[in-house]
């Protein structure tokens, strides 16, 4: 991996509009994005539809396709495009959802004591409304939650990324888990 000046040096340049940056930008960040993706297909069905090269590629096309980034470092780059991933991997099941109403129940274990009932589709869709309602009413909270579960980044690089400590980023963190384990165990309509 090259070292943070260069790709943070990339990033801000790819920000600005220059393409030969991204070219040179995606050897570089490709393998790690490759790992935060397999970390995401790890907990889903093996006859899943989507492949990991797959979301990488839906991701980045998100990525390419918005606004122009402000990138202020790799751990930033890093925590928009594991959001990408979620985004990705939530719309493919929200739409598989409405395709076929209905599946097997079971728990699903997503993280550290967060489990919920429903299929593994249901599940990342419980979650996504879960930590959608925590970034509403608690924004870095929900920025935590993807920069540490989502983004697979330390407790020291989200501090690092959000501008606060570490104590604070682990306090948020176990806020969070709690926050998500109680919504998504909520009964559905409360």
């Amino acid at each position: 991996m090259p070292s943070e000046d260069n790709l943070t040096r990339l990033l801000v340049q790819w920000g600005r509009g220059d393409e030969a940056a991204l070219n040179r930008l995606i050897p570089l960040v490709y393998r790690e994005l490759h790992k935060m993706a397999k970390r995401y297909m790890a907990p889903q069905n093996a006859g899943h539809t989507l492949q990991t090269t797959a979301v990488i590629h839906e991701a980045y096309l998100k990525l390419a396709a918005g606004p122009e980034h402000d990138w202020e470092s790799r751990a930033h780059f890093f925590g928009v495009a594991a959001k990408a991933m979620r985004h990705v991997l939530v719309d493919h099941a929200r739409t598989r959802l409405s395709a076929k109403r209905g599946g097997d129940v079971r728990p699903v274990t997503l993280d550290e004591g967060i489990v919920v009932a429903g299929g593994q589709e249901r599940g990342l869709v419980a979650l996504d409304d879960a930590l959608t309602t925590l970034a509403q009413l608690h924004s870095r909270q929900g920025q935590v939650v993807e920069l540490r579960y989502f983004g697979g980044l330390s407790v020291e690089e989200a501090a690092k990324i959000l501008k606060v400590s570490p104590e604070t980023v682990a306090r948020d963190w176990q806020f969070a888990k709690a926050f998500l384990q109680r919504e998504m165990n909520r009964p559905a309509g409360h």
